[in-house]
């Protein structure tokens, strides 16, 4: 689209000052647009970045406060093994003092479980179901490890619904959920959950000589206990709200379900019994690795973060999550889109107007350039033009200014040198008339000398004293009938006649013609002929006398002996033939190179040659819309090279409808 634009550009009629414009608003606004773009993908790039990276630190920062909670059990507990008053209880085995301070201890600190046990693990005290007591603890994992280990163990927990209900009914009833239908979330077959998730501590009881005596453990059940997610929200997030919204939320999972959040259902209750959602949780519990993006949680979209809890033994047994409201970045990505775009169109028209400016003053300036070029072309070469500003402008005007005053000092020079030329051209036109007619004149006269010279030299005797000088006149006569024949060979160049002709073809019956002279009798000719030549549309004649004077010339050049390589070849990417002569020769001179198509120049000796064979040959060639070079190193040979057009006789072809050369012929 953008490039069909500049190609109309270029193609209008329009003004330059208009297409300056045109120009510089099309870059404004394929800039502006590829910024924006750019800008509004990176500010939200940056506000995802940012909210993820806050919502992480505010993960940090709740794992901290459960993990404080789940310390503070732990040292309740451990305090509480080293009181003197449940020693010496154990060790008499009068455990009612004991079980009413132990009692009022649980109350104080809003521990949900606070029992002891003996040495073998029967639970002798249990301060919150005080009339159930005699049940074996020894398989519970934290009494076993504080009994065996003999430190306090601290850690969440699972705690099936039996044990609850030991422990207290109203535990139990704490820990029962109905799961409520979640969009998104794992399939399962239970509908309800029994268990409880709780921070638990346990820690051994010693006698003064550090034997273990017992043990005692507590605990906070997490089911509907909004302390800890209260406190996250409290501390972590403020209880900021946005739009009438908690900013933030924390809540606390068992497995997949909410057994404590702040997060609100739309009745403003809280949402607990919900479950998370399927991706997540594989996640979180399945993979054991945190999970931070956007989510939907209940009724609206978070950036959340997940990371799972584990028990003693190190299993995923729940999830910690926070989350920030993404309404508030939405409208913070948005109002920062809305701020970056209007800088972004302000400076677009700014650049707009100083583009216009720019634009006009440089039209003026190619206006009058190309007022005074105009006036130029129509014959006006007295033209100047003033440019006051310092840049390129002013700097093509000089160059302007000097083209005009060189073009008219040329243009007198010119007209007279093209008036000396002309009168040359005249005469030596009426010299090359002149010089044709001489000639034919001469012809007749001097093919009578020729004849009868050549008679007088068959009848003398071999010890005729005149035979010398018969044998002189016959090889004047018959150079000077060679140069007549060659002056009007030159004179009187015909049309070719044009037919499809292989080149291959004419090169052979050129090296059949010289192959049994006795020039040619200690010269090696080697053939590198292509056998897929395209057909040429050329004179055979022409040609023919064009390959000879070649092979003739190459032949001399080795004084009859050496070695000629003829080569033709296809050049596609030059739609072209190439026809090659190379000879072993004595080579040419690198002063004569320039001048060896000249008439009557030759490198032969005197009496050898009339210099005219290059030259036309050349002129044929040319007729052919083809070339001819030469390249050639003293005392190492001569490359000739001729080279026809394919394409341009193929159309001429079409166009005059030229016969196919019979290719048996």
């Amino acid at each position: 689209m953008v490039r069909a634009l500049l190609q109309w550009l270029d193609k209008s009629s329009i003004r330059i000052g208009t297409k300056l414009v045109l120009s510089f608003l099309l870059v404004i606004i394929l800039v502006s647009v590829l910024f924006s773009i750019v800008g509004v993908r990176v500010i939200g790039d940056r506000v995802v970045k940012e909210a993820q990276a806050k919502v992480q630190t505010d993960l940090n920062a709740a794992r901290e406060i459960y993990l404080n909670k789940l310390a503070d059990v732990n040292d309740v507990v451990r305090f509480t093994a080293d009181r003197y008053l449940l020693m010496s209880a154990l060790m008499a085995g009068n455990t009612a003092e004991a079980a009413e301070v132990l009692g009022r201890l649980r109350e104080r600190e809003r521990l949900d479980v606070l029992t002891v046990t003996d040495a073998r693990g029967r639970v002798i005290l249990r301060t919150s179901n005080p009339g159930v007591v005699g049940d074996d603890k020894s398989g519970d994992e934290f009494v076993r490890a504080a009994l065996e280990g003999r430190e306090p163990v601290a850690s969440t927990c699972v705690v099936p619904a039996e044990e609850l209900a030991r422990e207290s009914p109203e535990l139990a009833a704490r820990a029962y959920f109905k799961f409520i239908p979640t969009p998104m979330a794992r399939p399962r077959v239970e509908t309800e959950e029994t268990a409880g998730m709780m921070l638990k501590a346990a820690a051994p009881i010693l006698d003064p000589q550090g034997n273990v005596i017992g043990a005692i453990y507590g605990g906070i059940l997490l089911n509907r206990n909004f302390e800890i997610v209260d406190k996250i929200k409290e501390t972590v997030f403020q209880n900021v709200q946005y739009k009438g919204k908690d900013i933030g939320t924390a809540t606390l999972f068992l497995d997949d379900l909410r057994i404590s959040t702040n997060v609100r259902n739309q009745d403003g209750t809280r949402a607990i019994g919900t479950r998370l959602s399927e991706e997540v949780y594989n996640r979180v519990i399945g993979e054991g690795k945190q999970w931070i993006g956007r989510a939907f949680v209940v009724n609206d979209w978070y950036i959340t973060a997940y990371e799972p809890i584990r028990d003693l033994a190190g299993r995923n047994i729940g999830i910690l999550y926070v989350g920030l409201l993404e309404q508030k970045y939405a409208d913070l990505h948005r109002n920062s889109v809305l701020v970056f775009l209007a800088i972004t169109l302000g400076g677009a028209a700014g650049a707009f107007g100083l583009a216009w400016y720019l634009s006009q003053r440089l039209s003026d300036s190619v206006r009058k350039l190309a007022r005074a070029a105009e006036q130029v072309a129509h014959g006006n070469l007295d033209v100047r033009v003033q440019i006051e500003s310092h840049d390129e402008l002013r700097e093509l005007a000089e160059a302007f200014n000097y083209m005009a005053a060189a073009l008219k000092k040329r243009d007198e020079q010119l007209r007279e040198f093209t008036t000396r030329r002309i009168m040359e051209s005249e005469r030596l036109a009426h010299i090359g008339q002149l010089a044709a007619g001489v000639a034919h004149e001469i012809n007749n006269p001097l093919q009578g000398i020729v004849t009868y010279s050549h008679l007088l030299l068959e009848r003398a005797r071999p010890d005729d004293a005149n035979r010398e000088f018969l044998e002189k006149i016959v090889k004047q006569a018959d150079r000077c009938r060679n140069i007549i024949r060659g002056l009007l060979d030159f004179a009187r160049q015909r049309k070719p006649e044009k037919r499809l002709s292989n080149v291959n073809r004419v090169v052979e019956e050129c090296l059949g013609l010289v192959a049994n002279q006795a020039l040619f009798h200690n010269i090696k000719i080697v053939r590198n002929l292509a056998p897929d030549l395209p057909l040429l549309l050329m004179d055979p004649s022409q040609m023919q006398q064009v390959f000879m004077n070649m092979i003739i010339n190459a032949a001399e050049a080795m004084n009859g002996a050496g070695q000629l390589t003829v080569t033709t070849r296809h050049v596609p990417d030059a739609s072209a033939v190439e026809i090659e002569f190379t000879d072993t020769g004595h080579g040419i001179k690198e002063e004569d190179m320039e001048r060896i198509f000249d008439p009557f120049f030759t490198t032969k000796e005197a009496g050898h040659g009339t210099g005219l064979g290059l030259a036309i040959s050349y002129g044929i060639v040319k007729e052919h819309k083809g070339t001819i070079t030469v390249q050639s190193e003293v005392g190492r040979g001569t490359t000739f090279t001729i080279r026809l057009p394919v394409s341009a006789v193929e159309q001429e072809a079409q166009v005059h409808g030229t016969a196919t050369e019979n290719t048996s012929h």
